[in-house]
């Protein structure tokens, strides 16, 4: 059996779209006292509706008593990182359903993605549906790459260290207050084709550096794939079996430093710890998508 593809999530979820676009109380254009955002708990509740119908019976995360035991010691007073594959918009969704789902919602309710600023400020059917999990929005360096013009780079530049300054100064306080923090180590989602969609960014060495614990998230299946304009409006609702797997927490500092023992010569060491926790998650990816395609093959 194959994924389903339904059709441009504005227009399959169009009714209920409306509704969040309605509830939603975040800002279109973020600012440095705006990159905080706390769930929108009824656009939760409708985006669970969305994930109950699109997540095909299967569908699991293998490891979640990893993640049970990082958000045990975040309660205890480490700092901890989630580093996760990206391949939709519908990620942290999943993560969240899936969470509930395994009697887990309250592990759930202590993760804190950090989310880039183009799902706030490109739509607001995007905004809505994302501000249904706690987010601290930052301006990815990404962001910065196709912009050539001298006075716009030089504003934005100065924009986007003002947010993630911001974004920063949040990150610590949540960090040591019990809140779990998750990252795309790509900064983007994988697109397929284009292999430096994912590759890792070096501000991943520095994630490691200023946490305690980690643990890696593979996915395997999407439910929103995106779409060929790049309008993540129209990003295609998808049936699919998604399978997470949940590596076993491990050191931040013992993995940053056996990554950068091991660096090639005439290779950014920083850059080389991201290639490695990529390389990392691919392994995960690898294991989660044997047990997707068995659980395919099983609704044949």
């Amino acid at each position: 059996m194959r994924p389903e593809v339904l059709g441009p999530i504005r227009e399959v979820y169009a009714d209920r779209g409306q509704t969040m676009v309605a509830n939603s109380g975040q800002p279109r254009v973020v600012t440095t006292e705006t990159v905080y955002q706390e769930a929108n708990t009824d656009n939760r509740r409708l985006m669970d509706q969305t994930l109950g119908e699109l997540a095909l019976p299967g569908s699991a995360i293998m490891g979640v008593e990893n993640l049970a035991q990082l958000h045990a010691r975040s309660r205890s007073g480490e700092s901890c990182l989630i580093l996760m594959e990206h391949y939709s918009n519908f990620d942290i969704p999943s993560l969240y359903y899936l969470l509930a789902r395994q009697k887990q919602a309250a592990v759930a309710e202590s993760i804190v993605a950090m989310a880039g600023m183009k799902l706030n400020e490109d739509s607001g059917f995007v905004r809505a549906f994302s501000e249904a999990y706690t987010r601290l929005v930052i301006y990815p360096s990404r962001s910065l790459d196709s912009i050539t013009d001298p006075e716009l780079l030089d504003k934005e530049q100065k924009r986007s260290k003002q947010l993630n300054m911001a974004a920063t100064r949040q990150m610590i306080r949540l960090k040591h207050t019990g809140r779990m923090i998750l990252l795309f180590p790509s900064g983007t989602r994988y697109r397929p084709g284009k292999p430096d969609s994912k590759r890792g960014v070096k501000e991943v060495d520095s994630y490691l550096k200023s946490f305690d614990t980690t643990i890696f998230v593979g996915i395997a299946g999407n439910l929103l794939q995106i779409h060929p304009t790049g309008d993540m409006s129209r990003d295609l609702a998808t049936k699919d079996v998604m399978i997470l797997q949940i590596s076993e927490p491990l050191s931040c500092e013992e993995f940053r430093t056996a990554a950068r023992d091991s660096v090639p010569e005439g290779t950014d060491p920083k850059q080389h710890v991201a290639d490695t926790v990529m390389a990392r998650l691919e392994e995960l990816h690898g294991s989660a998508e044997k047990i997707r395609q068995d659980q395919l093959n099983r609704r044949e």
